[in-house]
């Protein structure tokens, strides 16, 4: 059985909830993503931030990213898989959630994300391609 922690990527850069759109939007650069985790003062996850995010959802409507705070995008309870759960189950929860990220938690710690890139690099050519077909449906 393959696990999620050992396809998933491990060098993972939290936003903090009360940092502000244009701090992270910095972030995003310097580390060359296109997602970041939000992470809480109790470093747990709060939810996921993507360059698109700050576009549609603050400077569309008018937003100031120099003040609006990432934690303020945080929707819901965050879709994550368990760093221990087959990667069957973790590529489930992409498709079913239609999510191109995937943090994956140890308890309540964030110890990694899987990526597209990562099921790429990771699983067989059709494994990737259903993947991919299913995140992108919509």
């Amino acid at each position: 059985m393959t696990t999620a922690r050992e396809i998933m990527t491990t060098d993972v850069t939290c936003i903090g909830e009360g940092d502000s759109l244009q701090h992270a939007a910095r972030m995003l650069r310097e580390l060359d993503v296109g997602a970041l985790p939000i992470c809480g003062t109790d470093n747990r996850l709060k939810g996921m931030l993507t360059d698109r995010d700050i576009v549609v959802k603050c400077i569309a409507d008018g937003g100031d990213p120099s003040v609006v705070t990432a934690g303020s995008l945080a929707e819901g309870k965050p879709v994550t898989v368990g760093a221990d759960d087959d990667i069957r189950e973790a590529l489930q929860v992409m498709q079913d959630h239609q999510v191109r990220r995937l943090p994956v938690i140890d308890g309540h710690d964030l110890v990694g994300i899987i990526s597209q890139a990562d099921v790429a690099l990771s699983l067989s050519a059709t494994q990737t391609a259903e993947t991919v077909a299913e995140i992108s449906e919509n």
